[in-house]
């Protein structure tokens, strides 16, 4: 083992919390369960067929994907996809959707901008999640959803974008109820971006102390209004277990609603495939969440 450097946050010298920050140094099988995912994601669209994509925003890439339950005035779950804010396509986060469109919920999936093509400013992606949702809420009805049913989830940067949501302040952003997120899940994500921004992650990320103060979810708990599900998993790294596990904490202190799973065995690209299975973690919790039946969606 090479020599510890000086700590650069907690006991972590530099070396160390570059990989406490990057999922490849704990899950070895990270290449294949992406290529699973996408995989899996082409083989649910073929079967439910492709989703409505349509636009929130005037940029090419501010397009939504909705995929539709059949029944009327539905629930929503609106999913924020991960990859570390550079990579990530919303076609290929389709696999949960057959659970939830059985279940009588749609799923939306919205796209959005990779950090390195804005020039690492992350306040872009996170206005453009914000805004994604607000036009969900405004005109899901129009596509058989219920806007007042309206649920957000996301998972690793799309779990911190999530949460960015979740800690809007939508009256004074967007004039809109407060309480237009009904509840959240925010699965292995980050919520405070001091240490993020010490790691290797700001060579592609323009961190600032503007940027960290705004975008660090465990800053604003005061805007929580909806009951949250925190979850990671056990083979994580270091860092993402503990972001979660003092998110969950520092809800829970600010006496805000909050329950949290931990996934036993799983690395960060193994527990969100439980998302798509009624009886898996994920699955389970997010039907409990919009208050759906499992049976439902089998």
């Amino acid at each position: 083992m090479p020599e510890k450097g000086p700590p650069v946050f907690l006991d972590y010298d530099q070396a160390a919390l570059d990989a406490a920050y990057d999922q490849a140094a704990y899950a070895l099988n990270r290449e294949q369960l992406i290529t699973r995912r996408i995989a899996d994601s082409a083989t649910a669209r073929r079967r439910i067929g492709e989703p409505e994509r349509v636009a929130y925003g005037s940029a090419e890439i501010e397009r939504i994907d909705i995929y539709r339950s059949g029944r009327a005035a539905a629930p929503v779950f609106v999913f924020i996809h991960g990859g570390a804010w550079r990579s990530g396509r919303s076609k290929d986060f389709a696999s949960p959707a057959e659970m939830f469109l059985r279940a009588g919920a749609h799923y939306v999936v919205p796209e959005f901008a990779w950090v390195q093509d804005v020039g690492g400013n992350l306040m872009v992606l996170a206005d453009q999640v914000r805004r994604a949702i607000a036009w969900i809420y405004r005109n899901i009805a129009r596509f058989g959803g219920d806007p007042n049913r309206l649920y957000v989830g996301g998972q690793s940067s799309g779990g911190h974008l999530a949460a960015v949501a979740l800690t809007t302040d939508w009256q004074c952003q967007f004039r809109l109820p407060a309480d237009i997120i009904k509840g959240g899940m925010c699965v292995s994500g980050m919520y405070d971006l001091t240490p993020v921004r010490l790691s290797a992650r700001s060579r592609y990320v323009r961190f600032d102390d503007a940027t960290v103060a705004a975008l660090s979810p465990t800053r604003h708990l005061d805007r929580l209004v909806a009951p949250l599900t925190v979850a990671y998993g056990t083979c994580e790294t270091p860092e993402f277990q503990r972001q979660n596990r003092e998110f969950a904490a520092a809800v829970e202190a600010a006496g805000k609603k909050v329950r949290l799973l931990i996934g036993e065995h799983y690395n960060h690209f193994e527990l969100p495939e439980s998302l798509g299975n009624p009886y898996g973690l994920l699955g389970r919790a997010a039907l409990e969440l919009m208050g759906l039946k499992r049976e439902d969606a089998r």
